[in-house]
């Protein structure tokens, strides 16, 4: 196994009820498997994932424990998600592309799927400017956004939600995602305002520990969302608490494609639909996390459209996003058109 240290800049700062992201620094991670190389990145997110030095530490012990064992032992033994992410892809993309198959068929049948719909992401703004990034949203063909909110007082995200159901229209899905901002009491009184500009559903109203206080929010106007959450709750738990409408599953903080495709396929079972979305990943872990969308049938628009928000990527995009939907490669492995620099 190589690994290989990286920094991308965002071209402007995401603004978030869980703070700034500015930049994103992460690790490819190289291993060659039974014949086929593989590329993964672990990208960790502390407060989502473990720290960088924590990630850097896990990649170093797993390939020692894969160099005297085997990688299938030195991923039961990886308990940092974001390296196990990375290890993960790299193991999946490898296998894939002996295959001779895209990742999504490898993870999940022979179903051709050739895109995916996505969400545009609107940071925190004022009103005006929400109003504006949505509306150049749907201009670029996006049915679904999902606004940041739980920065500011409730009174003041209503009024950026009145903005951007104002500014376009009936026929757009809009969501919330307040990144656990809130207390019992205020998540009830933003739903019941929410449901006035047709919101789908609230994502992490609540912070990530509170199974039973999300599932108190259920069955109201608007859908509960769960995503923090998988940081401290296995889908096992989350299922039968009864918390959630709507599961967004990161690949990177769940630990893999594997896993990701797993707890995307134990929602939908249950009821729940999942929706798959990015930790404003590089480019290869974007990717992966394209074809874990496309192995989920029926997929929800999910939130892959984060591209964008990188100044400078790690390498040509093979999945562009086109008219609310984000291209699905049909390449071995991930599909990439040129190997990240390693």
């Amino acid at each position: 196994m190589e690994v290989e240290p990286f920094t991308v800049s965002l071209s402007s700062p995401l603004e978030t009820a869980a703070g700034r992201i500015d930049t994103r620094e992460g690790f490819l991670v190289y291993i060659d498997y039974q014949g086929a190389k593989g590329v993964g990145e672990a990208t960790p997110l502390p407060g989502w994932t473990e720290s960088k030095e924590e990630c850097r530490t896990a990649l170093g012990r797993a390939a020692e424990i894969a160099e005297e064992l085997d990688w299938g032992i030195a991923l039961r033994k990886t308990d940092a998600p974001a390296a196990r992410h990375g290890i993960s892809l790299a193991l999946a993309e490898a296998r894939a592309r002996a295959s001779e198959q895209p990742l999504y068929r490898y993870l999940d049948g022979d179903r051709l799927v050739t895109s995916v719909p996505v969400n545009a992401t609107i940071g925190d703004q004022s009103p005006a400017a929400t109003a504006d990034a949505a509306e150049r949203a749907v201009e670029d063909g996006f049915g679904a956004l999902k606004c940041k909110v739980g920065a500011r007082p409730l009174s003041e995200d209503v009024d950026r939600l009145r903005a951007v159901r104002e500014r376009v229209g009936d026929g757009v899905e809009l969501r919330a995602d307040a990144n656990g901002a809130w207390s019992p009491e205020r998540a009830r009184e933003a739903v019941e305002a929410f449901a006035a500009f047709d919101v789908s559903y609230v994502e992490q109203p609540l912070p990530a520990g509170d199974l039973r206080g999300h599932a108190a929010l259920r069955g109201g106007p608007v859908d509960i969302a769960l995503d923090e959450a998988l940081t401290e709750h296995s889908v096992a738990d989350v299922l039968a608490a009864d918390a959630a409408d709507v599961l967004v599953v990161k690949p990177m903080v769940v630990g893999g494609p594997d896993r990701a495709h797993d707890v995307a396929t134990t929602a939908s079972e249950a009821g729940v639909d999942p929706v798959v979305s990015t930790t404003v990943d590089a480019v290869v872990a974007r990717t992966g996390a394209v074809h874990v969308a496309a192995s989920v049938p029926d997929v929800r628009a999910c939130g892959l459209a984060t591209g964008s928000l990188l100044a400078k990527d790690l390498s040509a995009d093979p999945a562009p996003v086109s008219d609310g939907s984000i291209e699905v490669p049909q390449g071995k492995g991930l599909g990439l058109p040129d190997r990240p620099p390693r």
